[in-house]
């Protein structure tokens, strides 16, 4: 054995397979380090979540504004404040939720477009990993910055509408369910659109896919007078979703929790694509 091949598996100190191990790949930690680093250093990750917070102040003021312009003078009874609070904080969910989709597009296509996407296969010779990772990576960072936004958007209606003496309190069960489910809508959002950006390694196609989803899907079904496309409205993404964070009383499925394993169901088929197709094709 010669001696550049002994110090090919020999550490500083002389222990064999030191350098075995680290060419082996990163550990599960590491990776999810690497995967966060990445997500940040984006210039459109900043400008995406400073725009999911905008939206839902934003909204958050004029849905405020105009509830007092249509409640003047009137007495609201205490529990119809809170509809009013929980409604002006989490509508701003609904536009939020085409940005953090196109964020969760455009964390896997940006690789591919620049040819990163090779480096990090190299570094995670098992591919998955790297998309558990990412989809970890996507999920925390949304759900922190949605809450964030939801309770930025909580504080703007609360001082808006206090002037006309409505309020409620975030101890209310309507006001936690939106304050903790809307997040949680948001991140399930950007990990589907993820899966789909992976799918389709391209923006434009990852991206179109993932808002006529969306946006376009329940539309195309609400146009169609068939009873199987009444029936399977409440079961897409994008009409399950929303009913996550309030009940709308106009869904078949009616419980949130029942929505929120709806959502599961096609972030799941998502995440499945993806990890099969990453597996079999090439970089």
């Amino acid at each position: 054995m010669s001696t550049s091949t002994l110090n090919s598996v020999t550490d500083a100190s002389g222990r064999p397979g030191a350098s075995v191990t680290t060419r082996s790949g990163l550990s599960f930690v590491g990776v999810l380090r690497s995967e966060w680093i990445k997500l940040w250093s984006l210039r459109s990750t900043v400008w995406s979540f400073a725009l999911v917070i905008v939206v839902s102040v934003g909204m958050a003021l004029l849905i405020a504004l105009a509830s007092r312009l249509d409640q003047s003078g009137v007495a609201i009874p205490p529990e119809a404040q809170v509809g009013y609070v929980v409604t002006a904080s989490t509508v701003g969910i609904f536009f939020a939720q085409m940005i953090v989709a196109v964020l969760g597009v455009m964390s896997v296509t940006g690789e591919y477009s620049t040819g990163m996407i090779k480096s990090s296969l190299t570094a995670v010779p098992k591919r998955l990993p790297m998309l558990a990772a990412k989809g970890v990576v996507v999920f925390v960072a949304t759900y922190l910055v949605g809450l964030g936004s939801i309770l930025a958007a909580y504080l703007m209606a609360s001082l808006v509408l206090a002037q006309s003496d409505i309020s409620a309190g975030l101890a209310e069960p309507d006001m936690l369910r939106g304050l903790f489910a809307g997040p949680l809508f948001l991140a399930l959002i950007a990990v589907f659109a993820l899966g789909m950006g992976t799918v389709f390694r391209s923006t434009a196609g990852g991206i179109a896919t993932v808002l006529g989803i969306l946006l376009v899907l329940p539309i195309v079904l609400g146009l169609i007078p068939a009873e199987w496309a009444t029936s399977a409205s409440p079961y897409l993404i994008g009409n399950a979703g929303p009913e996550i964070v309030a009940s709308s009383g106009f869904s078949e499925v009616k419980e949130g929790w029942q929505n929120l394993l709806i959502v599961l169901g096609w972030v799941a088929v998502s995440s499945v694509l993806a990890a099969l197709l990453l597996k079999r094709r090439d970089a």
